[in-house]
């Protein structure tokens, strides 16, 4: 919510680097250093789908359950924090609040394998979440100044491939590692009386807080570095931090309630008018449908973003614009929302479908869904970004948004063969191509992201990004699929369900495009 021009120069601690310019050896080394901690990321964060039975049986969680867990309780707070900590990125020394993130994240991962219960396994996941706001907008940041428009993209692709290498891996590694431990304590008493499940989340949790250290000693690029228009130096650290503790208190409740009132009667009525209404919502959605902790916290984190919203329309008009009356922005960011909804139902729910469905020992599949879904995400998130690129020629954007609709359109196609199918075989067929088609809407969906707002912005639009894809894809999606399997008594119902956000996300995403391609006009 600060201005950009700060109020003292920075120190020579603070000075970002101009080094590691495009093409050069040190921005491709970067670019790996960033890609393993993403693939880190959602190795952590997708480890609980592939322990799911385990954890269910141990714990006594239902299907609606282990999808708020999934889902719910870590994307409403990884959504939320990823504002203030997007922002901070763009004030603060980009690598070092990653590391801190990294460090945050792998304890609580860490910690998720300690819990005894429903409810200390959801504050783990919480905490996890908030660790992991930080590496999106930190990596799209930090790589927009190491790479020209050109190949940006291409590399944001190939960073947000970790994602699904990630996701690949944890299947194998978890399986592996809560396998080798099981095996290992057969008819014995394990240590502490940990199962395997809680030995994989130790086990994946504690390398991460070695992998901080490594992120800690990257250079940080001048912000802005290839773009026409000059930069203002980066505040000081007591001015990020303060302004910081600022954006905290405006978008967390109740303080939120505090920094309304500071703009005002009609900022402060504006504010709990928005809370009434939202408390209305959840209290006939927990009548109507029950899980009442999944419409608190999910309600919850409906409000904080409307409170961040007011108050930046108060305090940065122009970066209000910029993110909330952008319809590019908009049309992307919820049309890739939805389409997240169906990418992550398959994900929390895709590996215990193939176990239940098929009865598939877990071993094969996490070789052939993880590996499957790895190798296919992977490659199709650079594809995506690239074709975007080449396409685009760095100033046509209208034409990455034609390659999302047209990817999320041909993902259907595997999904309609895998859903229908009553052969293993053609469903670990099916995983590789769906994956491919929709991980490729991702990279121009980024690409579209970091090219359409002003270098000062794009951390915070990124968090705006990531805000879109965790409050409408992973809060709703694999929670809506396991209510609806709950209700059904059939996972195939609940997840084919799913695949209704579609043709809104289709709708959205023309709209952006209709706009971008006028501007191009």
């Amino acid at each position: 919510m600060e201005q950009s021009t700060p109020k003292t120069a920075p120190t020579a601690e603070t000075q970002p680097s101009d080094t590691g310019g495009p093409g050069t050896g040190y921005a491709w080394y970067a670019l790996v250093v960033l890609v393993l901690v993403y693939t880190l990321n959602f190795i952590d964060r997708q480890l609980l789908t592939i322990l799911a039975p385990d954890i269910k049986h141990d714990l006594g969680i239902t299907d609606a359950q282990f999808g708020f867990l999934y889902g719910t309780a870590f994307g409403v707070f990884y959504s939320v924090f990823g504002i203030p900590l997007g922002k901070l990125a763009d004030r603060w020394s980009r690598k070092r609040l990653l590391a801190l993130g990294l460090a945050t994240w792998s304890t609580m991962t860490a910690l998720s394998g300690l819990a005894g219960n429903f409810t200390q396994l959801g504050v783990a996941r919480i905490g996890v979440g908030v660790g992991e706001a930080t590496a999106g907008p930190c990596g799209f940041s930090l790589l927009s100044d190491l790479f020209p428009p050109r190949r940006r993209a291409t590399v944001i692709a190939i960073f947000t491939s970790g994602i699904y290498l990630g996701g690949g891996l944890a299947l194998s590694i978890g399986t592996g590692l809560a396998h080798a431990w099981d095996h290992a304590f057969a008819g014995t008493k394990p240590p502490l009386g940990i199962a395997g499940w809680q030995a994989a989340f130790l086990g994946l949790g504690l390398p991460g807080l070695v992998m901080a250290l490594w992120v800690a000693s990257l250079r940080e690029p001048r912000r802005g570095r290839f773009e026409a228009t000059a930069m203002a130096p980066d505040p000081s650290q007591a001015d990020a931090f303060a302004a910081f503790g600022r954006d905290v208190l405006a978008i967390v409740p109740p303080f939120t309630l505090l920094a309304a009132g500071r703009r005002g009667m009609a900022g402060l009525r504006n504010n709990i008018l928005a809370l009434l209404a939202i408390a209305m919502i959840a209290v006939c959605l927990t009548r109507a449908l029950g899980d009442q902790v999944q419409w608190i916290v999910l309600g919850t984190g409906i409000y904080a973003v409307v409170s961040w919203a007011q108050a930046m329309r108060h305090d940065d008009p122009a970066g209000f614009a910029q993110i909330w009356r952008n319809p590019a922005l908009i049309g992307v960011n919820v049309g890739y929302g939805l389409s997240c909804a169906l990418a992550y139902s398959a994900s929390a729910f895709g590996p215990l479908y193939a176990i239940q469905t098929f009865h598939a020992p877990p071993a094969q599949v996490a070789l052939f869904v993880g590996g499957g879904a790895a190798a296919g995400g992977a490659l199709g998130t650079v594809a995506g970004g690239w074709l975007g690129d080449w396409l685009s020629g760095g100033l046509h954007h209208a034409r990455r948004v034609a390659v999302v609709m047209t990817m999320m359109v041909l993902a259907q196609i595997p999904e309609a063969v895998i859903m229908t199918t009553r052969s293993v075989t053609v469903f670990y067929c099916g995983v590789f191509p769906l994956w491919f088609l929709l991980s490729a809407t991702l990279g121009s969906s980024a690409g579209t992201v970091v090219n359409v707002v002003p270098p000062r912005l794009r951390a915070t639009a990124s968090a705006s990004f990531f805000l879109c894809a965790s409050m409408l894809g992973l809060s709703l999606g694999p929670y809506a699929a396991g209510r609806i399997s709950l209700a059904t008594h059939s996972l195939w119902t609940g997840m084919i369900a799913i695949v209704a956000v579609v043709p809104v996300a289709l709708v959205s995403l023309a709209y952006a495009w209709r706009h971008l391609a006028r501007q191009e006009r």
